[in-house]
């Protein structure tokens, strides 16, 4: 493995686990502050038992997201030294305060973990809410950070130089608000979707039935709210990327060709000799009106960009339609629990409805991956859009080989403690209430 693949496999790598461990860490203080407000109105100990069984698990992923988030940002130094000299002065802010969202986030954890019984009951209560608020906060600022590399605003490229650099305006670039809204809303469907599924399988399994019937309607109502809104999102991304990121915007329908009234393209495997897509499902002129609001626009295709500037059309393309076809998938699922909801109550009870959610756990994680994937890969060559490219960004440093070996074991050795310490906490839930008559009904 040669150093530049070497340093970025580690960075995707590293993204790669990361982004899963942040992206619990941010959503489940928000399930934990449900059920905190559902004890404190309603007396019920359920909720409280549910509330203290979250927690742990948010101390769990919250040391693992800042260990993996420590690595990262030693990573950006040491692997891509000349895009830091550059990028750090203008780009730097949303770091900074990340730093400062999650010190608060620290500090706010530290006091609902030990203040049982010690603060004010929604003193106590308010503390979990800012977990939750801080963790969101540093979420959509790194995201900030990676829309610029998509968006590079707030400075002027002259001659080779970063001058009347504007960090402000850098921050909050065109791509941050689609970014950070499409982000959110995939950390909170994917978590949602996964913590919910875990309790079905804990119901399935008959155990604990009124303390996981709860924990299920809670994070099921995130997920499925998240996944519904999704699709507005998207459409919301989809349309600045063809402003902004043509390109990225071609790869990800394998369109070759310059056309109007585009289709989209469903399924289909790009064959870039060619530039043609085999076994594909059209849908004329949809491509068009996603993109411009116009069925008959014209959108751009790869013919119109060199062949150095092209991202990697395969690998691009079908880590879209991954991401697509599973957020389709647990929008379907997501009107089915609605449904169940409103009108249909028994299914929540019945064992094909609760295997739904079992089956979706991993899902929307590997949604989330192929969005990350889509985001990053759609925009090479560039490592800055259009400033600066991945190849001259990378590290000369030799052995870079080697550091991807130990962190991919480190990573896997960090996996599979985290694997053990839910496995541990899941199975440590007490029996709730054994002398209560209702203990095996879903209430």
């Amino acid at each position: 493995m040669d150093d530049f693949l070497a340093a970025r496999s580690q960075m995707a790598l590293s993204l790669g686990f990361h982004i899963i461990y942040a992206c619990i860490g941010m959503v489940m203080p928000f399930f934990m502050a449900v059920s905190h407000y559902k004890w404190l109105r309603t007396g019920n100990d359920v909720y409280k038992d549910l509330t203290k069984a979250w927690s742990k698990g948010v101390a769990i992923f919250f040391a693992t997201g800042a260990v993996s988030g420590t690595v990262l940002s030693f990573e950006l130094g040491l692997l891509w030294p000349e895009f830091m000299k550059h990028a750090g002065p203008i780009f730097g802010m949303p770091f900074s305060l990340e730093g400062t969202a999650f010190f608060i986030e620290a500090i706010a954890l530290g006091f609902f973990l030990y203040g049982w019984q010690k603060l004010n009951r929604w003193f106590h209560w308010f503390t979990g809410l800012v977990v939750g608020m801080s963790g969101l906060a540093s979420g959509i600022l790194v995201v900030a950070a990676n829309a610029w590399m998509n968006s590079p605003a707030g400075f002027d490229f002259v001659n080779g130089k970063y001058l009347n650099i504007d960090p402000m305006a850098a921050m909050f670039n065109r791509a941050w608000f689609s970014q950070a809204l499409h982000m959110t809303l995939a950390a909170f469907a994917s978590t949602g979707f996964a913590v919910a599924g875990v309790h079905a399988l804990m119901l399935l399994r008959n155990r604990e039935r009124v303390f996981h019937a709860k924990a299920f309607r809670i994070a099921a109502v995130f997920g499925c709210v998240a996944a519904m809104l999704q699709p507005l999102s998207g459409d919301i991304s989809a349309k600045d990327v063809a402003q902004r990121q043509p390109a990225k915007l071609a790869a990800m329908e394998a369109l070759y060709k310059t056309e109007r009234r585009a289709p989209l393209i469903i399924g289909g495997i790009p064959d870039d000799k060619t530039e043609r897509v085999n076994a594909k499902l059209e849908i004329p002129g949809l491509l068009s009106f996603m993109a411009h609001g116009d069925w008959n626009a014209e959108v751009k295709g790869l013919d119109q960009f060199p062949a150095n500037d092209r991202p990697p059309v395969a690998i691009t393309h079908y880590a879209f339609q991954v991401m697509v076809g599973i957020g389709t998938l647990l929008m379907a699922v997501s009107v089915l629990y609605f449904i169940a909801l409103i009108r249909k109550k028994s299914w929540l009870e019945r064992g094909w409805f609760l295997k739904l959610f079992v089956f979706a756990i991993p899902l929307g994680y590997i949604a989330l991956e192929a969005g990350w994937v889509v985001t990053e890969v759609g925009r090479q060559p560039w490592i800055i859009y259009n400033v600066m490219r991945t190849s001259e960004a990378v590290t000369p440093m030799p052995g870079i080989a080697w550091s991807f070996y130990i962190f991919s074991a480190i990573y896997l050795s960090l996996s599979l403690i985290v694997i053990f310490l839910l496995y541990r906490q899941i199975k440590m839930v007490p029996v709730l209430y054994s002398s209560n008559p209702d203990l095996n009904k879903t209430t």
